[in-house]
């Protein structure tokens, strides 16, 4: 039994979350939003950005601010984003806890993004959307 405990220790620590990475903002204008943030000052434009674009990223300092394209009403403010040395793992941790497993709503599996990570997303108790995501290695040929 012991030896379970020490190996269950030893998964979590190795999948820590680290720090929010972004913060997801819905918005229904995706040309005025990208004028707006790209004006001020230290946002700099890292994926997106068209009007057309439904999602756009800025990098502020190490964070990021994405924009999503919303038609109809806004709801909730968007998303909190969260990186993980494994995003696998963590998924499977959280799946298979019980508490966390029977007030989270899970929304997503964890898949590849088109913008460097891997992540999913749930639902928290108060139906806030979090996004736990890992940085995909850079290909060799990049």
């Amino acid at each position: 039994m012991k030896l379970l405990h020490f190996i269950v220790a030893r998964l979590i620590y190795e999948m820590i979350v680290y720090r929010i990475s972004a913060v997801t903002l819905k918005v229904q204008d995706m040309e005025k939003s990208c004028q707006f943030y790209s004006r001020l000052p230290g946002f700099k434009l890292v994926f997106g950005g068209a009007p057309t674009d439904v999602f756009t990223t800025f990098e502020v300092g190490k964070e990021s601010i994405n924009l999503e394209l919303i038609s109809g009403e806004r709801g909730d403010f968007g998303r909190i984003i969260f990186h993980t040395d494994d995003v696998d793992r963590l998924y499977l941790y959280m799946k298979n806890d019980k508490f966390i497993s029977s007030v989270a709503t899970f929304e997503t599996e964890p898949a590849d993004a088109p913008w460097g990570e891997r992540f999913f997303h749930i639902r928290e108790p108060n139906g806030y959307q979090l996004s736990f995501a890992q940085p995909l290695k850079e290909s060799k040929g990049h």
